[in-house]
């Protein structure tokens, strides 16, 4: 605060000045006290004031009784996921209460190193939202595939001093940190120079291992499986996030390890959330509902989701209703399941009804334009050649993002390529590099997605974002990388060399500039004609099942532009088994 600001704030809080706004007729939810007060909350400048008092005000604003909630602040989000700029990002979660996030722009960093970096800063800049950036630790995620680029503690350097960057994001190299990777812990070094967050990304790790990873400044986990690890964690004094995104959800499993003792180092998070999901489910208050309807007490929820964010990273100037904070807030007619009915940002009214009322202005996507630099593709790269019929076998798991490492008997023809079965569930898969033009192609067998006939191809590949095909022929594959290409990213369906659908996703291939309505309205398109045309299986999301499949930190099967990789073993294995 300035003093300008503060002799401003001074003048209305002992009413020598009348406020800007109170909403008159609320109860307000208290998050210091876990209380509902009564009253009339007086803003100016875009600050709480007070509650009551005998204030003037320039505007008054009439709540019906309505519960006046903190704004809820994402604790984790890859805003990429959504397929959305920061900007329309804004739009489409702020009408649901969501009046901050900590974004973690790991996704589009892959692709684009720095550019991606300063991208997302300026465009963040232009949001309603505010956007908090955590800087990717781990660009690569891993060196067994290729990403766009390598960010190591000097390039860290560059942005981690930016106000707007709370820190170092999800550490997911937990081995280096353990084992005191030199690399790892320069980057680590970036943030204790700063006294800046390190968020966690700690799946199974426990004991002595989750004491130095703890130990060295490590301060949240996003990944717990279960409420013994969210205790565990919170005794160490980690914070823990109850995750709700579109794969990966987590809130009823964790909620039961919350309780009187541990809830203020709990938080909410969305991590990967869909555009179809937030619309038909809403964002971060889908996870504070599912906890209340489990039995958390809807105050503690509410705390958990606004003031334990703002705590956790330093916020202090938002999380609470309180003299001197940001009038970050939103009304609900009800506490037992919470809907933003009105939301004010900065003591303005941003959203009513569910709607945006003053869209974000996007920005040019300069220096992130499409990054699809394939080199040396063509139909003859996605040949099997096989030594034996006995091969391995990605096994896709309904529903998870991990797979099964299996095997089967396949066909091949007389020069030992493999050849589709229609009576085995058995397509191919193929991972082509598109940052580096280094012409990499490599190919492996994947059961379990059910499609009978064509291709399916998306340059939303996690970690690294090459492009990832799978068919049942050579011809359909890659016409379907070819018109990905030509797109500059997205998703793209072809059947019998003709091209179905697409979803264009210009920049960087993760987003598109187009707004939340446009993009579920193609993806829900899209997704029927991968289930009525192509005939994927039911049980599984046509373009999220293939976006994990060349992630090689996640079991036990995957493939990236190198090769077939077991993560159980930590190397690549030949897909021959005899």
């Amino acid at each position: 605060m300035t003093k300008e600001k503060a002799v401003r704030l001074l003048d209305a809080a002992t009413g020598r000045k009348p406020c800007d706004l109170v909403i008159r007729n609320t109860k307000i939810v208290n998050v210091y006290t876990q209380e509902i007060q009564q009253g009339d909350l007086f803003i100016d400048n875009g600050l709480v004031v007070g509650i009551g008092g005998g204030r003037k005000a320039e505007k008054e604003f009439d709540a019906h009784g309505a519960y006046l909630v903190p704004g809820f602040i994402d604790g984790h989000c890859h805003i990429e996921s959504s397929h959305l700029t920061p900007t329309a990002f804004s739009d489409l979660v702020v009408p649901y209460g969501t009046t901050s996030v900590i974004a973690d722009p790991h996704e589009i960093c892959n692709v684009c190193g720095n550019a991606a970096m300063e991208y997302m800063l300026k465009s963040g800049r232009n949001a309603t939202l505010s956007i908090f950036y955590m800087y990717p630790s781990c660009v690569p995620a891993t060196p067994f595939e290729h990403a766009g680029c390598i960010l190591d503690a000097k390039e860290i350097e560059k942005f981690i001093g930016d106000d707007s960057v709370l820190g170092l994001g999800e550490m997911m190299n937990y081995p280096g940190v353990v084992n005191a990777d030199s690399m790892v812990m320069d980057k680590l070094e970036t943030a204790y120079k700063r006294k800046k967050n390190i968020d966690g990304h700690a799946p199974g790790v426990t004991a002595s291992d989750l004491d130095g990873y703890i130990g060295v400044g490590i301060s949240t986990d996003h990944e717990c499986a279960d409420a013994d690890e969210l205790r565990e964690r919170t005794r160490r004094g980690m914070y823990v996030m109850l995750r709700q995104g579109t794969a990966c959800k987590n809130v009823l499993d964790l909620v039961k390890g919350v309780d009187d003792g541990n809830y203020k180092r709990v938080l909410f998070c969305t991590d990967d959330r869909q555009p179809e999901t937030i619309v038909k489910h809403g964002h971060l208050n889908h996870g504070v509902n599912l906890a209340i309807g489990a039995g958390l007490d809807p105050v503690r929820a509410i705390t958990m989701a606004s003031l334990n964010a703002a705590e956790c990273y330093g916020l202090a100037d938002r999380g609470a209703i309180a003299p001197g904070k940001r009038a970050d807030f939103f009304l609900t007619g009800g506490l037992t399941h919470i809907k933003a009915e009105k939301v004010f940002i900065g003591g303005r009214l941003v959203a009513e009804g569910g709607n945006i009322l003053s869209p974000s202005v996007p920005v040019a996507a300069e220096g992130v334009e499409g990054r699809m630099c394939v080199k040396d593709f063509s139909k003859e790269r996605l040949k099997l050649r096989l030594k034996s019929d006995h091969v391995r076998i990605i096994d896709i798991i309904p529903g998870q993002v991990v797979t099964k490492a299996g095997e089967a008997h396949v066909k091949r023809d007389a020069e030992g390529a493999w050849v589709h079965d229609k009576d085995q569930d058995i397509l191919k898969l193929a991972v082509v590099e598109r940052h580096n033009g280094l012409g990499n192609v490599a190919v492996a067998l994947i059961r379990g997605y059910g499609m009978e006939h064509g291709a399916v191809a998306t340059s939303i590949a996690h970690d690294s974002h090459n492009i990832i095909v799978i068919g049942d022929n050579d011809d359909d594959m890659a016409a379907a990388v070819e018109n990905l290409i030509g797109l500059g990213g997205g998703i793209t369906m072809v059947m019998d060399g003709k091209v179905l659908d697409n979803h264009r996703l210009e920049v960087a291939g993760l987003m598109t500039g187009d707004g939340a309505m446009e993009v579920c309205r193609t993806l829900e398109r899209m997704h029927e004609t991968a289930y009525e045309k192509l005939k994927v299986s039911n049980n599984v999301d046509p373009f999220m099942t293939l976006c994990f499949m060349a992630l090689p930190v996640i079991p036990e099967y995957k493939l990236t532009d190198i090769g077939l990789f077991d993560v159980t073993k930590f190397d690549f294995v030949d897909i021959n088994l005899d």
